[in-house]
């Protein structure tokens, strides 16, 4: 890549001064004149009929302007199924389901009118796991569907699994369980819904799709006989996502309903607790599979089978799937493949997308067995991941298309990081796990593009209208840097705006580590469109050949006459003052080339791939099962590094997510009930925890990517949990197969071991 101004260089984020001074505007900060405060009633019981509910109380009581039941609203369904609702009116089904809500004038007055709502209800029989749902007479969840088994088409196959398991000199079959695990945003869910005078929604809130909140919020307001109303979303600033706000909710629908009926604005601002309790977390799956390999390490077959808690409503993770089954076929090469992938209602908590979006569950199995494979054979590890690494040009059996593939150079480097062939003391262990991941959207939509609008003022200042969204992984930054690269403007020249349907184009979201690229490619395209406005205008100014023509350092010249030259601010200002005045703007939609799954759950989903693989050290004590990690190493295909800052930041991010996954994080959840909805008793890893992390980006310069990068925002949360049990079982020699690994179960699993027993 030639010499560049911006791209490659470690920018701080924009927003990174607005962060640490406090004027970032959270959803928490916000307040619009006469707003009253939302609360929500949810279910005493995780499956329930609802026989009546006496209000009156909650009306009386002085400073209420609302109460809502799921009797006196229309009925607005959504969610992945349509089988969700904002207050539930004939029965509940997990202790989480909104039964009423209130708006009153200040908060308190909100929680006491709630505590004054009786409700009546007859309890019913509950199931909690996914087997116990699935057995002959198991209480029904939806009785008109007949079954608790979702019927969805998640099943893949390609070539012959039985063939590839008659031609394999070496099996492996396993079984393995990953548990609730929750997103841990440090800004809390929320929303203030307001109507003007015409009847108009004006949402604030910290969604991850606004353009899609807006489609969902607009059908909702029709059912309200709103029909030919206006919906704008505003996001305030997000104080992490990761997967979380990814999805309309049960509180968006409910601020926008008590708006409607008070006629005042209404926030509704998620406690702690209610974070935990009444917000998805990723779900949890018992994961069955089996692998084998030839005499000479080729891997032969294989085959996944995924059983999961869908919970009480099917939201945004029985999309979950289409990630899993492409780990299974495309993650090294194995032209014999199987999955099949259940989801069952349960009574408990119901899940969506959290970041990674399948692939830690799918790839801790995979990887798990990898080693498990791979010591049957009687082969390293390493080279075990080598002779069956992805290369670059590959069709998968999946028909997903390797343009550039780095594993290879990443499992090398990890390799030489960690000194692998280093003899360790007693109880000391290394272990790796790789990945592949969208590196270039997914399209789960007809449309999987951004759109992009550049103004150019008198000055050469440019402003960005940009559909994507910050989350906190620093898209402003990285699209401020390309748009002034192209434009040959300064870096602090750019203005990014975003976070407003009513300025912003159409975007399909933030997520699957799509941002980088596909918003990278749109803004990029209008600015190449904006530049060739510059180019002529230039042209008649220094009568020069437009292909003659550069913009760099805010001056356009010309690359054969040194003395042709001017600054763009004059040349820009000159025009504008002319009889000629014009508006410099462009604008592009960027609509990547990939594809929608076929029938067959085949296709080419991502217009680029991310791979990567991880390293890690660890001293396991046997005397308390402990786990210390002494060393991680984290390489990554990244096609090219737009920002190495933002770049280790997401990475390292995604490493200490991930390791929580592995070694803490459990949601506890028993009979529908989360019994640890808090920082203090949910494990979440804090700075006392952390561990040295060494980054290494492998760039393949992806043809495909702005400035030939990849998405790489999920990927560093993928490997962590299997790398971190192989370096356990090459420490002290006991295979943890379900998550998190605590030390306790290394203790019970040492002593099963030395044959003490339970």
């Amino acid at each position: 890549m030639k010499s560049l101004r911006y791209v490659g260089k470690r920018i701080p984020g924009i927003d990174a001064e607005k962060k640490v001074t406090g004027r970032s505007i959270y959803i928490n900060d916000f307040k619009l004149p006469g707003m009253l405060y939302g609360k929500i009633l949810y279910s005493q019981y995780p499956h329930a009929k609802i026989i009546g509910i006496d209000t009156s109380k909650a009306e009386k009581l002085k400073g209420v302007k609302a109460v809502l039941t799921g009797r006196n609203i229309p009925s607005i369904r959504f969610g992945f199924l349509q089988d969700n609702s904002p207050l539930k009116r004939e029965k509940v089904l997990c202790r989480r389901d909104e039964v009423a809500a209130v708006a009153a004038v200040e908060p308190e007055v909100a929680d006491e009118a709630i505590s004054l709502i009786e409700v009546d209800y007859e309890p019913l029989a509950a199931v909690f796991n996914p087997e116990s749902a699935l057995a002959q007479g198991a209480p029904l969840l939806y009785e008109e569907r007949g079954t608790n088994l979702i019927s969805l088409p998640t099943g893949l196959d390609c070539g012959n699994v039985e063939e590839g398991r008659r031609n394999s000199r070496w099996i492996a079959e396993d079984r393995f369980e990953v548990t609730w695990v929750t997103h841990c945003c440090l800004g809390t869910s929320g929303c203030v819904a307001a109507f003007d005078g015409k009847g108009n929604l004006l949402m604030y809130t910290n969604t991850q799709i606004p353009s899609y909140t807006q489609k969902y919020f607009r059908d909702a307001l029709e059912i309200l006989g709103l029909r030919d109303k206006k919906v704008r979303i505003i996001q305030t600033a997000i104080g992490g996502a990761f997967g979380s706000k990814l999805e309309t909710h049960p509180h968006e629908y409910i601020a926008f309903l008590l708006a409607y009926k008070s006629g005042r604005p209404v926030k509704i601002l998620f406690s702690r607790e209610e974070e935990f309790m009444a917000t998805s977390p990723r779900q949890p799956a018992s994961i069955y599979i089996a692998q084998g390999c030839d005499n000479e390490g080729r891997l032969t077959f294989r085959d996944v089978r995924m059983l999961m808690d869908a919970g009480a409503h099917g939201a945004g993770a029985l999309w979950a799937p289409t990630v899993m089954m492409m780990t299974t076929s495309s993650l090294y090469r194995v032209s014999n493949v199987r999955f099949r992938a259940d989801f069952v209602y349960t009574n408990n908590t119901y899940c969506q997308a959290m970041r990674g979006y399948g692939n830690p569950q799918v790839t801790f199995a995979v990887e798990s067995q990898m080693d498990i494979l791979a010591e049957k054979a009687g082969i390293d590890p390493v080279e075990f991941r080598l002779i069956n690494a992805n290369e670059p040009g590959e069709m998968t059996p999946q028909n997903l298309k390797i343009t550039t593939c780095g594993l290879k150079q990443c499992i090398d480097k990890v390799s030489e990081a960690l000194d692998w062939e280093k003899v360790r003391k007693e109880g000391h262990g290394i272990g790796m796990a790789s990945l592949i991941h969208v590196g270039g959207g997914a399209r789960i939509y007809r449309s999987d593009g951004c759109g992009t609008i550049i103004k150019m003022d008198d000055y050469g200042r440019v402003d960005v209208f940009t559909g994507a969204t910050d989350m906190g992984q620093g898209s402003e930054t990285v699209l401020a840097q390309m748009v002034a690269e192209e434009l040959g403007v300064s870096f602090e020249d750019v203005n990014i705006v975003n976070g407003d349907t009513n300025l912003s184009p159409w975007d399909v979201g933030a997520h699957a580590s799509r941002t980088t690229f596909i918003a990278g490619n749109s803004a990029l395209l209008a600015a190449k469109k904006l530049k060739s406005q510059v180019f002529e205008i230039a042209s008649e100014f220094l009568q020069e050949d437009i292909g003659f023509l550069e913009l760099g350092q805010r001056r356009v010249f010309s690359k054969r006459d040194p003395e042709k030259k001017i600054d763009l601010a004059k040349l820009l200002r000159s025009t504008h003052f002319s009889t000629q005045g014009r508006v410099l703007m462009a604008e592009a939609f960027y609509d990547p080339p990939n594809q929608l799954y076929d029938k067959e759950n085949k296709g080419n989903i991502s217009a680029t791939y991310a791979f990567g693989s991880h390293g890690v050290e660890v001293e396991v004590d046997k005397e308390t099962g402990q786990v210390k990690i002494l060393k991680y190493v984290a390489a990554h295909d990244v096609g090219s590094a737009i920002n190495p800052l933002l770049l280790e930041g997401q990475i390292c991010g995604g490493v200490v997510m991930g390791a929580g996954y592995a070694l803490t994080e459990r949601l506890i959840s028993e009979k529908g009930e989360i019994k640890n909805p808090n920082f203090l008793d949910y494990k979440i890893l804090t700075p006392k925890d952390s561990f040295p992390i060494e980054t290494i980006f492998v760039e393949t310069e992806d043809p495909e990517g702005p400035f030939n990068a990849k998405g790489v925002g999920e990927p560093g949360v993928v490997p962590s949990a299997p790398a971190i049990a192989n370096a356990i079982y090459n420490a002290v020699g006991v295979r943890i197969k379900d998550l998190p690994i605590t030390p306790e179960k290394v203790l019970a699993a040492l002593k099963k071991k030395r044959g003490e027993g339970r």
